[in-house]
């Protein structure tokens, strides 16, 4: 069953995936109840999944390993991720 957010985390995730190209990174959204976002780096062939939750301070952005961005801030969040997959490190 779709949770109350599933509407608002699609809005969210889908900002964040028209930002990426402009920074080098592919993504696909995926999931009809609980939306995720697919993403990776073509070049190095990276990937995560970005989960969004809401916070006290409005929405945030959730990957692995330990990343988080906001979904006020989709630049910032944008290249933080392009770093995370940029990253040669096993």
């Amino acid at each position: 069953m779709a949770s109350g957010f599933t509407g608002e985390r699609r809005v969210h995730l889908e900002a964040l995936a028209e930002r990426l190209p402009a920074v080098g990174l592919v993504s696909r959204l995926v999931g009809e109840d609980d939306p995720v976002l697919w993403v990776w780096h073509p070049h190095t062939g990276r990937q995560t999944i970005i989960f969004t939750t809401p916070s006290g301070g409005g929405w945030l952005f959730l990957w692995s390993p330990r990343g988080q961005g906001s979904a006020d801030d989709l630049e910032r969040t944008a290249a933080a991720l392009r770093e995370a997959l940029d990253d040669a490190r096993p």
